[in-house]
């Protein structure tokens, strides 16, 4: 499974691939950062995010996206930038058919090191190691969209089966 990990951001967007199957090694695809100007107008930013994504897509051809669920900071306007740069990946994975998953920071730090409360370091580190690099991705948003993209590959195969198997059910039942 070749899987797009998106850690959604106005300045900076980060975007890794990831391909594997649980239990087997992984392989880095592709790794980098979609950065925008803060002088622009958010709507330049998000069409900015829009056409880096695009052509991610496009060269890498990843069969599911994986992008950071959005959760309440203190700063209310990186929020809404988050949220907005979220709904944009969200919206080119699926203009493409792709499915895609959400996962919260704690989920992909609880993946990649055993505690959803590791810091950017632990994080960083893991995805190193796990991906067998010479050195480690970043700035910390690629090296978090690539925990992302771990996480979905080693629980969203899990997730997708149980949920065919639910759909399986109910048509049993009928």
């Amino acid at each position: 499974m070749r899987v797009l990990g998106v850690d959604p951001g106005l300045t900076r967007c980060g975007v890794g691939i990831v391909e594997g199957t649980p239990g087997a090694p992984l392989t880095l695809v592709h790794v980098g950062v979609i950065r925008t100007d803060a002088d622009l107008d958010p709507a330049e930013r998000l069409l900015r995010v829009e056409q880096g994504l695009e052509r991610v897509l496009e060269e890498f051809s990843p069969e599911a996206v994986a992008v950071e669920r959005v959760f309440a900071q203190h700063n209310v306007s990186t929020v809404i930038g988050t949220a907005q740069a979220a709904g944009v990946a969200m919206l080119c994975a699926a203009r493409r058919g792709l499915p895609v998953a959400t996962h919260t920071p704690s989920e992909a730090k609880a993946a990649i090191t055993g505690s959803g409360r590791a810091d950017k370091a632990q994080v960083t580190l893991m995805v190193t190691r796990l991906l067998r690099l010479s050195a480690a991705p970043r700035p910390a948003d690629a090296a978090d969209a690539l925990a992302l993209a771990i996480c979905h590959v080693w629980r969203g195969g899990a997730q997708a089966r149980i949920a065919a198997a639910v759909r399986r059910g109910r048509g049993a039942r009928r």
